[in-house]
């Protein structure tokens, strides 16, 4: 369980080996998960390519400090594992929050990314419309007067509702409650109001955004931006919610690992297209 600082958090992560001529794989996290959510990805990714999973600040073993929480400042942490260990550039993989560092990271740092996968995840949350508004102070005064453990049974039943989908729901509740509450609400914070949305076209590395049907946020909205970013492809899976890497385990992995080997066919292009 290797760990390193930078601006004033531990920041733990696991370091998985692989192959040494293809570039390493960076799993990034949701709010409120941890490295643990990717369990269902290990097992198809070992052996293949070497494997870089974080705790994000805030989250999981890493520390939770006070102070530090923005959306730059995830990117930044990323970035800064990613020159310590010198083995940019790598293939990002992020879901909902994690997507949004992603996209943050591009932009910041092309020079680290090889590749981009997006998963249900946007480059903006940024209310526009009063209903957004709305929706956005409904969700921060629930996430305030509610316990996690509460906010993450409810959590459960809307991301696995079937009958057989009992465990992950129990899994769900269960890892939501150990969150700590101050880090939640600022990560949580430094989501709302973010937003890279007009600088999509910076990004020119390979990209691929997956996205459930039944995610929070419509397909439409996905492929709006994916036609934003010069080399995008949009693969949109059935019968899945947010946690599509979690409910769909097998359709993912086959995905994302298609999409990796494309990738590794094809000489190396820089994740930039602005000099």
């Amino acid at each position: 369980m290797p760990d390193f600082q930078h601006r004033d958090c531990t920041l733990v992560y696991d370091d998985h080996p692989g192959p040494t001529e293809r570039a390493p794989v960076l799993l990034l996290h949701g709010l409120g998960s941890s490295a643990r959510d990717w369990e269902y990805q290990l097992p198809a990714l070992l052996g293949h390519y070497r494997l870089l999973v974080p705790d994000l600040r805030g989250h999981g073993r890493s520390g939770k400090p006070r102070g530090g929480y923005s959306m730059a400042g995830f990117a930044e942490d990323c970035a800064a594992l990613l020159d310590r260990l010198g083995c940019g550039p790598v293939h990002l993989v992020g879901i909902s929050m994690g997507g949004m560092i992603g996209f943050q990271l591009a932009c910041d740092r092309p020079d680290l990314l090889r590749s981009l996968t997006i998963v249900n995840s946007t480059p903006e949350v940024i209310p526009r419309k009063p209903r957004e508004h709305l929706e956005v102070a409904k969700r921060k005064l629930l996430s305030r007067l509610l316990s996690l453990r509460i906010i993450g049974r409810a959590l459960g039943r809307l991301l696995f509702p079937k009958a057989e989908q009992a465990g992950l729901r129990e899994k769900i509740e269960a890892r939501w409650a150990e969150n700590d509450k101050r880090a939640y609400l600022a990560s949580l914070d430094a989501i709302i109001g973010w937003g890279v949305q007009e600088r999509l076209a910076e990004i020119a590395c390979p990209t691929l955004v997956i996205s459930a049907d039944r995610d929070y946020t419509p397909v439409s909205l996905k492929q709006a931006y994916c036609e934003r970013i010069a080399d995008a492809r949009l693969v949109v899976v059935e019968d899945s919610r947010h946690a599509t890497p979690m409910d769909q385990p097998e359709i993912f992995n086959t995905t994302l690992l298609g999409f990796l080997a494309d990738i590794d066919k094809t000489k190396e292009q820089p994740c930039s297209n602005v000099s």
